[in-house]
């Protein structure tokens, strides 16, 4: 079992503060939000991390030498969206997590004893443009639904199968060869192959993680996580 952690994005409603920090590394409760990540995949034995970067890459080469990390740099981080840079590591995915490196995980749920591929998620409120996950009686995923308004949404935490993992990689193989994915995400090509998956999801605490995609999203993190 390993982890992607991905990092590569500009966090352009978080300046001024990224204008010189990569947005994954933007401290809370004193320490970078990637950090956090790391320090509690590998509190779970999870010790095989590769960090996907791009912009200001060169901020997170001390990670390699701090707690031993790969770091795979996508230099067409400000063209293409995350498909792009999923497709760089598809060799890593069989059997990892997927991890979006600019949230904020306030517990460890992390379970390395997990089988199937699973979306972490929690019921959120008051969201906008956010992922939805339809789920039958066995907590197995059926469809996905961009929504505004309340629900199980896409926590930016999710673990994939050896089985699935391979046939995600196979897919994103041919979205990059078709050539026309500019504005896809990563998990487009997991919405668009549901029927040959084996996803379900795995219910954690509405505080447990936190997006954060502008300044006043992180002062409110902020204000509930640092007593």
């Amino acid at each position: 079992m390993r982890a992607i952690l991905l990092a590569a994005g500009m966090g352009t409603r978080l300046r001024p503060l990224t204008l010189d920090t990569p947005k994954s590394l933007i401290e809370v409760n004193k320490k970078p939000l990637l950090e956090r990540q790391v320090e509690f995949l590998k509190e779970k034995g999870i010790d095989e991390i590769i960090v996907l970067t791009g912009y200001l890459n060169e901020k997170f080469e001390y990670l390699k030498e701090k707690y031993g990390v790969k770091l795979v740099y996508n230099d067409k981080y400000n063209v293409y969206n995350n498909v792009y840079t999923m497709y760089l590591v598809k060799e890593y995915l069989a059997d990892s997590y997927v991890i979006d490196a600019d949230v904020y995980i306030n517990r460890n749920f992390i379970d390395n004893k997990v089988k199937d591929s699973t979306y972490f998620t929690a019921y959120k409120r008051d969201v906008k443009n956010e992922w939805l996950l339809n789920f039958d009686d066995n907590k197995k995923v059926q469809s996905i639904d961009i929504i505004s308004g309340e629900g199980y949404i896409l926590s930016g935490v999710s673990y994939w199968s050896l089985e699935d993992g391979k046939a995600i990689a196979k897919e994103l193989e041919k979205v990059i060869e078709e050539g026309d994915f500019k504005d896809l995400y990563w998990d487009d090509i997991v919405k668009s192959n549901l029927d040959k998956l084996n996803v379900h999801i795995n219910i954690i605490n509405e505080d447990d993680i936190y997006e954060i995609d502008n300044l006043e999203e992180l002062e409110a993190v902020k204000r509930i996580v640092e007593k």
